[in-house]
């Protein structure tokens, strides 16, 4: 007896929690764990698209509206945020300021928080890449989130990550 499976998208939710469960995981700066995940569907992923195309039109960034386009294609979007906390590190600098506090006092954001962010979407990109689970790292995603507050008003730098299942990577060979 045959059975045909064709319907991948099935688990996929499932999948997506794996993903956020590597950025999770991931190493992070003096173990202070900033990261926040949304996984958005439906509406959700409508909103955040429209957004997209909204940001596209008024800053004049025709890629805000391709990727928009990579959204709708999408099953769903994990969204992966960070809050605006300086590690305390004494001596750092590796914002540009010298003390955390004038980093605070200028508005800045810690170097530790943006690159604990990308090291936890690093290990959630290779988590997906083990699924075999098309997807792609959109700034213009996490821009669009950030002006929704779809993570929440803490949250000061995001990323969204796009995922699909289908025969053909949407987010790649774009024009």
């Amino acid at each position: 007896m045959m059975l045909l499976f064709n319907d991948e998208t099935n688990g996929i939710l499932e999948m997506a929690r794996s993903i956020c469960a590597a950025a999770r995981t991931a190493p992070k700066g003096r173990s202070i764990d900033l990261l926040t995940t949304a996984i958005i569907d439906g509406r959700e992923k409508d909103d955040l698209a429209e957004r997209m195309r909204h940001i596209g039109k008024r800053d004049g960034l025709a890629f805000f509206e391709r990727d928009a386009g990579n959204v709708c294609q999408a099953r769903l979007v994990i969204l992966f945020g960070s809050k605006k906390q300086p590690l305390g590190l004494p001596n750092c600098g590796f914002c540009g300021f010298e003390s955390c506090q004038a980093l605070m006092q200028a508005g800045g954001v810690c170097a530790f928080n943006s690159g604990d962010l990308g090291i936890a979407i690093g290990s959630a990109v290779s988590r997906a890449a083990d699924l075999r689970i098309d997807n792609r790292v959109l700034y213009s995603a996490g821009k669009a989130a950030l002006e929704l507050e779809l993570l929440g008003e803490d949250i000061v730098l995001a990323y969204g990550l796009p995922l699909s299942i289908t025969g053909k990577n949407p987010f790649f060979d774009r024009k």
